[in-house]
């Protein structure tokens, strides 16, 4: 699905969300790697999973026509920054829900750019008859795990030991859901 396009000032620094474009597949495999690289708190380790441009190119193409998908990015200073994608799902038990997740440069955390990229995220939700946004988080991600909550996110599970981050020690998986019924 594709949505407006959005622009937002914060400190006195300005990007615009907007939905993926073809165009975006090569910077989005190299920022997906980068951005794995810079914190544990995503699922892979940098270079892990690796998505290549032709594939990102064919994810963006399909997630732009299935109603039930959406992929945006946020663009400053002329560069993507961050990314953030909803898949739905299309058994029809669970043509309801769709699952979130978010990623941002680290430089860019505090401009309230994953707040953003989660409100039109929920908002495309709400205006497509998704009733059901899941997302999983890392129990040491507190800032995420309040911003979730602030916008209706409750925590649904603990996947227990579900990681081992680079200290050898395994850490806990927080399930999320907002239903809006």
């Amino acid at each position: 699905m594709i949505v407006e396009q959005q622009h937002f000032e914060v400190r006195d620094m300005r990007y615009t969300i907007r939905s993926a474009n073809e165009e975006d597949a090569a910077a989005l495999s190299q920022l997906r790697v980068k951005i794995d690289g810079e914190t544990e708190h995503m699922d892979r380790e940098a270079g892990e999973a690796f998505i290549s441009v032709e594939n990102f190119r064919i994810l963006i193409q399909r997630d732009s026509e299935q109603e039930r998908n959406l992929f945006l990015v946020a663009v400053a200073d002329n560069r993507l920054i961050g990314f953030s994608r909803c898949e739905g799902i299309y058994l029809k038990r669970f043509a309801h829900k769709a699952e979130f997740g978010v990623c941002i440069l680290k430089e860019y955390w505090g401009y309230g750019i994953g707040k953003e990229l989660l409100r039109t995220s929920l908002a495309w939700a709400d205006s497509a008859g998704i009733t059901k946004m899941t997302l999983n988080v890392l129990e040491t991600n507190k800032s995420a795990i309040r911003l979730y909550e602030r916008f209706g996110f409750q925590i649904e599970g603990v996947l227990q030991n579900d990681k081992v981050l680079s200290d050898g020690r395994y850490y806990n998986t927080v399930v999320m859901g907002r239903f809006r019924g």
